[in-house]
């Protein structure tokens, strides 16, 4: 549990290779993650070559933090596999829709999850990579990515080159709910959002960015309306074209 409560994202890595036997081991915990009727409707993508990481590095954005890391884990929704597996063992696969993506998502975001702590507790660092899903068409194309296989996250991984401050969290009476979700009144949202606002990094934020308030921020220009109405009609073409919503 301290483990979890020390978690840092870490957005710069030395330049220093993971060895191949750690990372075997990093994704075979991963790999122990709870799966869906134990049918491990994933795959990982690893990418370590230089190569295949100019073409990835664009996709997400040109982050410093695509860039310098060593390794770059694709985490992807997966029906391919199981329905060759149904097909060949004489049965009738019918997982070419919406639901199959949730579920295929779900189990790619725990063993995600899984191998980030397993890598963290080996003293590495990682950062997830939500442009995954904004470029999914062009990420596919790039790894070559069959029907009924999406990617929904990325991390980026590797020996840490900082030691960044804890980023905060909402207070746990923000997100947990007792027996049945209650509802936030006026004074509960100004209670729960008080500490986030007033942080030094909050206040430089909204400053920077010439906004009123930090919830600006996130609705004028980190995450717009009109981008993610953009995004969202991308993401409904390319899950037609991975054959999830026939």
């Amino acid at each position: 549990m301290d483990l979890l409560l020390k978690h840092k994202t870490i957005r710069k890595f030395l330049g220093k290779e993971v060895p191949s036997e750690l990372l075997e081991n990093i994704l075979t915990a991963g790999c122990r993650a709870s799966t869906t009727g134990n049918m491990q409707v994933y795959s990982i993508i690893v990418t370590k070559s230089r190569a295949v990481k100019e073409e990835l590095i664009p996709l997400h954005f040109n982050q410093p933090v695509a860039k310098s890391a060593p390794v770059l884990l694709t985490f992807c929704a997966d029906f391919n596999r199981f329905s060759k597996w149904c097909e060949l063992r004489k049965a009738i696969p019918g997982y070419n829709n919406f639901l199959s993506f949730i579920t295929a998502s779900i189990d790619a975001l725990l063993a995600a999850q899984n191998v980030c702590i397993a890598a963290e507790d080996k003293g590495l660092g990682i950062c997830y990579l939500g442009t995954t899903t904004y470029n999914a068409k062009e990420i596919i194309e790039v790894l070559n990515l069959p029907k009924l296989v999406f990617p929904v996250t990325t991390v980026a991984l590797g020996w840490p080159d900082e030691d960044p401050v804890q980023t905060d969290r909402l207070p746990l009476k923000a997100v947990v709910h007792e027996e049945r979700y209650k509802d936030y009144s006026k004074h509960d949202i100004d209670e729960l959002y008080s500490y986030k606002e007033n942080l030094p990094e909050s206040l430089q934020f909204i400053s920077e960015n010439n906004k009123e308030t930090l919830a600006q921020v996130f609705t004028d220009v980190r995450y717009k309306k009109s981008d993610n109405e953009f995004f969202s009609e991308k993401i409904i073409e390319v899950l037609k074209d991975q054959g999830f919503l026939s």
